[in-house]
């Protein structure tokens, strides 16, 4: 468990952060931009999930422990000191956590009508919320994915999985959220020229 004492460190002050592993960056470092991107998403996620109970609700809970620890896995890069910090390994994302996402994908779209047309963001206010959580997801992709291509960067692969499976995860709920109140939009083609 992490204990925090103390909130401030001025570490920062002057543009640096560092790393899991300890290595001192600018916080402007595509690494900590990818990172805070995911804490972004769970942010965003977190604001959706306020709209939200039961099951959905649960669903998001166990989706924000992930983003933490994709943050930590971020964090400490793959290539670099091998987060031995402290004696610890580091905290990776695995497939477990990419299998259950895809389990919980294939059994909310079991109840979902097949899509004739792609669907515009909104709907309900639950919904809307996961609509706008699943583009700061894609962003914390693509992040990552330019991360994963620099050559000096490695990134954990299940991590990369697991951003790219959670946009279809949050855009799959956000269908059936808002299929319970008849109020997915659907997109028409050039319908205002």
């Amino acid at each position: 468990m992490v204990r925090l004492t103390r909130i401030y460190t001025r570490g920062g002050d002057q543009g640096e952060t560092s790393l899991g592993d300890g290595k001192r960056v600018p916080k402007d470092d595509l690494r900590v931009a990818a990172y805070g991107t995911v804490d972004e998403a769970n942010a965003a996620i977190g604001v959706a999930r306020g709209h939200l109970s039961g099951n959905a609700a649960d669903m998001l809970g166990r989706v924000q422990d992930d983003l933490f620890d994709l943050g930590a896995d971020l964090c400490v890069p793959e290539d670099g000191a091998k987060g031995e910090r402290a004696g610890k390994e580091p905290l990776r994302v695995t497939a477990a956590q990419v299998t259950r996402l895809e389990a919980e994908i294939d059994h909310m779209n079991e109840s979902l009508e097949p899509l004739d047309s792609f669907i515009l963001p909104g709907g309900t206010p639950g919904g809307a919320h996961l609509h706008l959580a699943r583009t700061v997801v894609r962003r914390a992709e693509r992040l990552m994915v330019r991360l994963a291509r620099a050559g000096d960067a490695a990134v954990n692969q299940h991590a990369l999985d697991y951003i790219n499976r959670l946009s279809d995860h949050l855009f799959v709920l956000a269908r059936q959220v808002n299929d319970a109140e008849g109020s997915d939009i659907l997109w028409r083609p050039g319908a205002n020229r």
